[in-house]
């Protein structure tokens, strides 16, 4: 499935890993990927209102496809559930194979992105 292939979602970020974000089979941490899944919440987050946005969860990941060092990795996302304060985001993380372009479909995540303000409660947000 390609960035084409996924209407509804909007790329987010992309990443080339390198060899330091690799585990001792030469994969891509688990870790590494949560990390960009939750940048890439906020980033989905930060396009609804320019406020403060903290991770208050990230449902289940299930790795389904390992990502290797060379692979182009893309991280798309769509809102789920608007709240008062809160965002419910899904990301879709694919790789594109250096080798021969193919995409494996990696993880799916849901993350509920909460507006805070400067001393961390909650604070409801506007669009735009």
């Amino acid at each position: 499935m390609n960035a084409s292939d996924t209407p509804d979602f909007k790329p987010a970020l992309r990443f080339m890993p390198m060899p330091r974000d690799t585990n001792v089979y030469g994969t891509i941490f688990g870790g590494v990927i949560l990390s960009w899944i939750d940048q890439a919440g906020f980033v989905e987050a930060r396009r609804h209102a320019k406020c403060r946005w903290v991770t208050a969860s990230i449902e289940r990941v299930d790795f389904r496809a390992p990502v290797k060092v060379g692979d182009l990795v893309r991280l798309l996302t769509r809102p789920c559930r608007i709240g008062k304060s809160s965002l419910e985001v899904e990301v879709r993380v694919q790789a594109e194979r250096w080798e021969d372009g193919d995409t494996a479909e990696v993880t799916t995540a849901r993350l509920t992105m909460v507006a805070v303000d400067e001393d961390g409660r909650p604070s409801p947000w506007n669009e735009g």
